[in-house]
């Protein structure tokens, strides 16, 4: 996927968490856009590793930094505890009315990963999408046990029990997205 199509689905993902209630940090970004391109299979190339809270992008976070750059992004601050909201740049609507025909072919996919996670908090979307990449990576056999002790292996802080709620969540997610049709 070229670059600016690109932008204009993480426009669309950004939109999408809003509309659904989230504040959109870049924590909800990276985390829905984790499971944009890993579990639905939207080709947005960016590379992902098990970082400090869950799957993360540093490609994904320098494409929000140019897209800030580029006035397709801007930041609005939030009250304390909370980070900025990335919210939409000047630039924004001339990408998205650029790439009808990408917005159109993968939107069922970004508007089902908003309606997930629009209105988790970080701690919750630390663990449902490490759980995703626990079950993705298939480092562990396929059990809601085994998944939930990788998960606290590799995430002392979330216990066994928020570990096996996230992955019988990710499970149900997944069965759901069988439904979401990317052609």
């Amino acid at each position: 996927m070229k670059r600016r199509q690109r932008d204009a689905v993480l426009l669309s993902v950004i939109e999408n968490l809003g509309a659904e209630g989230s504040w959109c940090g870049e924590t909800h970004i990276q985390k829905a856009t984790y499971f944009v391109q890993e579990l639905l299979k939207v080709p947005l190339e960016f590379d992902f590793i098990l970082y400090k809270h869950g799957p993360f992008s540093f490609d994904l976070s320098e494409e929000i930094t140019a897209m800030q750059a580029d006035y397709l992004l801007g930041l609005e601050s939030r009250p304390y505890p909370y980070g900025p909201s990335i919210v939409f740049g000047e630039s924004s609507e001339m990408i998205k009315e650029q790439f009808p025909k990408t917005l159109e072919k993968y939107n069922p996919a970004v508007e089902f990963v908003a309606d997930k996670f629009g209105d988790k908090g970080v701690a919750e979307l630390e663990r449902i999408s490490t759980a995703l990449y626990v079950t993705l990576t298939g480092v562990v056999g396929g059990s809601v046990e085994s998944r939930a002790q990788r998960i606290h292996e590799l995430k002392p802080h979330v216990d066994i029990g928020e570990a096996r709620d996230a992955v019988k969540i990710v499970d149900g997610i997944i069965e759901e997205a069988y439904e979401v049709q990317v052609t």
